[in-house]
């Protein structure tokens, strides 16, 4: 059900005061948050806020919660699946300026980051202690959208999706609750697997705003190879093969010309 005008326009004036500049109502910037890449039949929201904290995130939340107000969360745009257009209408919640990298740990191979990083915003910071993270889904998507969405990649084949890589998340509930899941253990059994039910969620169940993720050595040498084959029969047991005999593969495409 759509919220009536009123409780948008009240939301957006409880919200202004808080936010400043950071809370516009701009037909550009609204119309921008309209839709991702794969859609392009833009459903604008109302106004489109850019919180920096978990504490704003939390605020915003309770805010539209209260007022049956709905919320669209935003990484950067990338996404296939539309869920950004704003059907109803609503407050767009623009992640983009929570994006530092919080802890780094070699040792640990693991890292913690806000949600408005980018992939390769994240593997630029890395790079100088020969650390990489593997998942490459086509483009420069911000990782809380990432596990938002289960993002995945060609390199799924070695280093699995977001759903194998992510250790732990903070995610801000619809209520405003500010709640840790799973940790920096790669093996626990305590509690239910919340990370797991977030991971995919795309924004339904709360906003991720924090994610802590796996990370890999960068390889020291890499080879590429292309086959022919006469058949896709044969080149799909090709590939059982290589899979069954363990060869360390990162990508396999199939390339259909």
């Amino acid at each position: 059900m759509n919220a009536p005008v009123s409780n948008t326009a009240g939301v957006i004036a409880a919200l202004a005061p808080c936010f400043g500049p950071r809370l516009t109502m701009s037909s550009a910037v609204r119309v921008a948050h309209g839709c991702g890449e794969g859609l392009r039949d833009i459903a604008a929201p109302d106004a489109v806020v850019f919180p920096e904290t978990n504490a704003e995130v939390a605020h915003i939340l309770t805010t539209c919660n209260t007022a049956h107000v709905p919320v669209i969360p935003f990484g950067t745009g990338t996404s296939l699946e539309g869920q950004l257009q704003a059907t109803l209408g609503g407050v767009s919640i623009d992640l983009s300026r929570m994006n530092a990298i919080l802890t780094v740990n070699p040792a640990d191979l693991d890292c913690r980051v806000q949600a408005g990083v980018t992939r390769e915003d994240l593997n630029h910071a890395i790079r100088a202690d020969g650390l990489f993270f593997p998942l490459d889904p086509g483009a420069n998507a911000s990782l809380g959208g990432m596990a938002a969405t289960r993002a995945s990649g060609t390199n799924a084949v070695r280093y699995g999706t977001m759903r194998e890589v992510t250790l732990g998340l903070t995610v801000v509930t619809p209520q405003g609750k500010i709640i840790p899941t799973g940790g920096r253990a790669r093996k626990s059994s305590a509690g239910y697997d919340l990370t797991r039910l977030y991971i995919g969620s795309e924004g339904t169940l709360g906003i991720i705003t924090e994610v802590q993720l796996r990370l890999f050595g960068i390889p020291e040498t890499i080879s590429a190879a292309s086959v022919q084959f006469a058949n896709l029969s044969a080149a799909v047991e090709a590939v059982m093969l290589v899979m069954q005999m363990g060869i360390p593969v990162a990508r396999i495409e199939l390339l259909d010309a």
